[in-house]
């Protein structure tokens, strides 16, 4: 490497100096650079923005391979920033991805990783965010939000120690900003955060009411949410003509006698630039970032020119000049004004969605790349899973280990803003796949050692089906007799649901642990399922039983000879004619393989509808359209048509959803094939819309939900028109132009149809993709008597632009190019080929009431982490093995969520509980949390920060004043700890065990074990 020489002659020099400085080194806002009160201060901050991974993949970008893509080297930044660093204390730079430092770390010698430890006690490298990727904010759920910085930072923890913590959140890149975002880096104890993009009718607004930084109280919950927020200038880029980067070309500054010499012009324009940013904001201290994307590959060259920049700038003080130029970072920036005691105008809601102008809504990306969403819902399903397990059963080789903490890295990756945004090169997103699968494997072959010593099994094959969602299991694909299906429950509260296990069409029974018959029945999968070219056939139904599981729990599958059979009914209306020879049954002619559907026959009465229901839900299909058309359930009926509709699109793109001037939303309107499937357990409605749109809605019996299984693809495009599906349910509910929709997974945000709350929005020519939302979990609407509430089972755009009607959109087919750095051709598939995406919905209408949304928080929780399948051979059991007790954390109150359980150190444990519903749906709850800890060989605990890495009552956390909200005060302020942190042993009482949540309050334990 060509700088690795002179980086350690710089690492030798510096080492000597550390040894005769030791004592001096301070870290934090004691290192920060003096300002000058009565002059301009001019915050300057190197950085280097890094993806995680966008137009090449992580290690391309680590390793600056494929430079024809995109030239970018992360090693060689680090390697010659640390270089540049050493020569001169007063220059400073910030890092902030933590999976790229980690990586190079890995790398380095002794001699250079003491180098970086004092450049870090002395403050000059100071990491920022400090999460494993710079995450996005529309896609992501809050729990893996929260994994991923306690990994970063729980790495910086251990490798640097206190001075390595990061004060504020830098999140530049992300294509718009949640609350719930907000509120993570409040309840880690940041500072403040900056970012990069608003939406540019909010940034004029705000340029022309010194409104670029505010105070945004992110909960409506919690107390002491407020956070310091502050919108950068010019995007992260350095001035316009001051980019010193390799990548530019803009002039350097030319000193001394040389005939060239620019130096007074070179600081007339920066001062110039500099003066005309200070007019927008309040403060007498400014920040000019001095990067952009992969800059600092050379960092002499951008240091030696901003170190001339700074001398010449401050030069002219001499001569009366007010304007001070150091070297600074985002913390140190943010201290200064926060010694300012000014006011700070309020913010309440958040920047969704993004436009960066009148035509561009970023608002695709809510979707993009829909198959990719779930699987990191699937990858954060395993992590949970195999975190729990590791604890219960003490996994601990270096392997087991090595496994868990490389499952949470890419997990860590997998929230980066080109990951699962959908915003990557297609290669980016199969290595993204790559990645997370190889992490899932490791996941589970740890949830398989724990497995063994958990249960009855200690030779159990504990196999997980990763293909389930298209009704595939390698394990029971030649027979399920004699089958073991092992279900682990990653909520805090025993839990019942369905599950579904693929077999072939035979008759089973299923027994429970004490050997009692479970009541099951065996269903067809959906021929457009079996249809796809790329799934084996060997399985065409599924075997249906409700399990009931505390946290682990076996079920037992035995082939019979025969059960009492069930009927498929067809409607009158519906146009395939289906027989018992599999011959007779009409496919579209793509479709090369089909089940055979026996007992089967014709509806033949002249009823209009077909009504199918349960005792708790009843649904009415108008059999001329093949369509829902009424839900009854929770003592309320509602008109609801469903159906699909397309827009067409010519400019749309990976980020941005462009709809066409003019063509309104193509619904389709042919009559609707449908078969219905009346089982005791489970009612199932078929649906073909058209070629390439399908679906089955289903109700179980005991279930106060609505299913719907779509699938899509593949989706036709032409030269010149791209096309994005959606679904929508059109009630009559009168919601007049008011909506909600969940924020990464946590608290709802009131939208309303056109409206913004700081501005007024230009929709005049995006009025649709302008009043897209992201939905990463829930959305919904209501009037004064009732609610019609959709989830869903990853993150999609969502909007309602007609009263009482509620829009998702499920996949996307773009061609464009026109974007900016755009991703052209964004098709994905579930198994790589046939550009085919499936997934599921659930709705849920109840009665307008207080407490009514707690079923829909419960909902939430157990799509987010339904029941892990395992599966082993009963040949495997032992009937002398015992079961290992684990802790019961049925002792919880109903509304406390067992957010986090992992393996934190060799000897230690972390804890996260929630109380997940908000301060209109629940309310305080206490409980004592001694028998859990016993439980789990606790000896001592500690509480911690959200994020598990510094101790609460060490938290102090800056505290500005919003506009109107009282006298300020002659001092700066702080917020603490709002409550006593809960700090106890083994040998103290019960009563020191006690924990109190407050709506939406999460508190985090470190457990010490025996």
């Amino acid at each position: 490497m060509k700088y690795l020489s002179g980086l350690v002659l710089f690492a030798a020099a510096a080492l000597l100096l550390h040894n005769a400085r030791q004592s001096e080194a301070a870290c934090g806002y004691e290192s920060c650079p003096k300002t000058k009160s009565n002059m301009i201060n001019i915050h300057m901050v190197p950085h280097s923005h890094d993806d995680v991974g966008w137009l090449k993949t992580v290690d391309q970008y680590y390793y600056g391979h494929k430079s024809n893509i995109q030239h970018a080297g992360v090693q060689y930044i680090i390697d010659t920033v640390i270089s540049e660093l050493i020569k001169d204390p007063k220059r400073r730079f910030i890092q902030v991805e933590t999976s790229f430092f980690a990586k190079w770390w890995q790398e380095q010698s002794e001699t250079v990783k003491q180098v970086v430890k004092k450049l870090v006690n002395e403050g000059r490298f100071e990491f920022t965010g400090g999460a494993w990727s710079m995450n996005d904010e529309a896609a992501v759920n809050y729990q893996s939000v929260i994994d991923q910085f306690t990994v970063g930072l729980k790495w910086l923890d251990e490798t640097f120690g206190a001075c390595a913590r990061p004060r504020i959140g830098w999140q530049i890149d992300p294509f718009g900003h949640s609350r719930e975002q907000a509120s993570i880096f409040a309840q880690m104890g940041y500072d403040g955060e900056f970012f990069a993009r608003m939406d540019h009718s909010d940034k004029n607004n705000r340029l022309d009411n010194l409104a670029m930084e505010m105070i945004w109280d992110a909960s409506e919950s919690l107390t002491n949410g407020e956070l310091f927020t502050g919108l950068l200038y010019r995007h992260y880029s350095a001035p316009p003509g001051y980019c010193f980067d390799v990548h530019c070309g803009d002039d350097p500054i030319i000193d001394a006698k040389s005939y060239d010499n620019n130096v007074k012009s070179r600081v007339d324009d920066f001062l110039s630039y500099v003066s005309n940013v200070a007019k927008y904001y309040r403060s007498n201290h400014i920040m000019i970032p001095m990067g952009d994307d992969f800059q600092y590959e050379d960092a002499q060259v951008n240091f030696k020119n901003m170190d001339k920049l700074i001398k010449y700038v401050n030069a002219r003080q001499a001569d009366g000049s007010t304007y001070n130029l150091f070297y600074s970072t985002p913390a140190c920036y943010l201290n200064s004004v926060h010694e300012g005691l000014q006011t700070w105008p309020n913010k309440t809601d958040d920047f969704f969605p993004y436009a960066s102008d009148s035509n561009s809504f970023w608002t695709g990306y809510y979707t993009s790349r829909p198959t990719q969403k779930r699987f990191e819902r699937d990858g954060n399903h395993m992590l949970q899973t195999a975190k729990q397990l590791s604890v219960f059963a003490d996994l601990k080789s270096e392997q087991q280990k090595e496994d868990l903490d490389y499952l949470r890295q890419i997990m860590g990756v997998m929230q980066h803003h080109d990951a699962i945004t959908g915003t990557e090169k297609q290669a980016v997103s199969n290595d993204y796949d790559r990645l997370l699968y190889d992490g899932i494997i490791g996941g589970a072959s740890n949830a398989r050692d724990a497995l063994r010593v958990l249960t009855n099994l200690p030779e159990g094959e504990f196999e997980s089906c990763l293909q389930l969602n298209i009704s595939e299991c390698a394990f029971t694909q030649d027979s399920a007799d004699n089958v073991v299906v092992t279900l682990f429950n990653p909520l805090a509260h025993t839990s019942s649901q369905y599950v579904r296990v693929p077999v072939k069409d035979e008759n089973y029974q299923v027994t429970d642990e004490k050997g009692r018959l479970v009541a099951s029945e065996v269903v067809p999968v959906a021929w457009q399922v079996l249809a796809l070219e790329y799934r084996q056939n060997t399985t065409q139904h599924e075997l249906v039983f409700k399990a009931s599981v505390n946290k682990i729990a076996s079920y037992f599958i035995k082939k019979v000879d025969k059960v009492e059979s069930k009927e498929i009914v067809l409607p009158k209306a519906a146009k395939k004619s289906v027989k018992q020879n599999d011959k007779n049954v009409e496919v579209p002619k793509r479709f090369k393989k089909v089940h055979s559907m026996k007992n089967v026959e014709t509806h033949a009465d002249d009823d209009s509808e077909t009504v199918v229901q349960t005792s708790q839900i009843k649904l009415v299909i108008d059999n001329n359209t093949g369509r829902l058309k009424t839900v009854e359930m929770n003592g309320v009926s509602e008109t609801i048509d469903q159906n699909f509709a397309i827009y067409e699109t010519y400019e749309s793109g990976a980020y941005v959803f462009r709809q066409k001037e003019d063509v309104d939303l193509k619904f389709l309107e042919d009559k609707v094939e449908f078969t219905v499937y009346d089982g005791a357990l489970v009612k199932e409605v078929h649906q073909q819309f058209s070629e390439w749109i399908s679906q089955v809605i289903r109700i179980y019996e005991g279930v106060n939900r609505v299913e719907f299984e779509w699938l899509v693809g593949p989706i036709p495009t032409d030269e010149d028109t791209a096309r994005e599906i959606v679904t929508v349910f059109d009630s009559e509910i009168s919601s007049n132009g008011v909506f909600y929709t969940d924020s990464n997974g946590r608290e709802m945000i009131k939208r309303v149809k056109d409206k913004r709350e700081d501005f007024t929005p230009d929709l005049e020519n995006q009025p649709t993709s302008g009043n897209y939302y992201p939905v990463t979990s829930r959305i919904y609407l209501q009037d004064n008597k009732k609610r019609m509430v959709l989830l869903n089972d990853r993150s999609q755009g969502g909007t309602s632009m007609n009263d009482g009607e509620l829009e998702l959109m499920l996949h996307r087919s773009v061609l464009s190019t026109n974007e900016v750095q755009s991703v052209a051709d964004l098709f994905d598939s579930d198994l790589d080929q046939g550009r085919i995406a499936h997934g599921k919905l659930f709705l849920i209408l109840n009665a307008l009431a207080k407490k009514s949304t707690v079923v829909e928080r419960l909902s939430e929780k157990e799509i987010h982490l339904p029941f892990w399948k395992f599966f082993s051979s009963y040949s495997k059991v032992n009937r002398n093995a015992a079961a290992k007790p684990l802790p019961d954390f049925n002792l919880l109150p109903k509304s406390v969520h067992l957010l986090t359980l992992e393996p934190f150190t060799d000897d230690e444990l972390l804890l996260r509980v929630e109380n997940f519903l908000d301060h209109i749906e629940g309310q305080v709850v206490s409980f004592n949390i001694r028998q859990i800890f016993d439980g789990l060989g606790g000896v001592e605990i500690r509480e911690t920060t959200l994020d598990g890495n510094m101790p609460l009552s060490e938290m102090k956390r800056f505290k500005f004043h919003a506009e109107g909200s009282g006298a300020v005060s002659t001092e700066a302020e702080f917020y603490t700890a709002a409550h006593k942190p809960l700090s106890a042993d083994s040998s103290m009482e019960a009563s020191e065990f006690s924990v109190t949540l407050n709506p939406m309050q999460i508190r985090t334990f470190i457990i010490r074990k025996k």
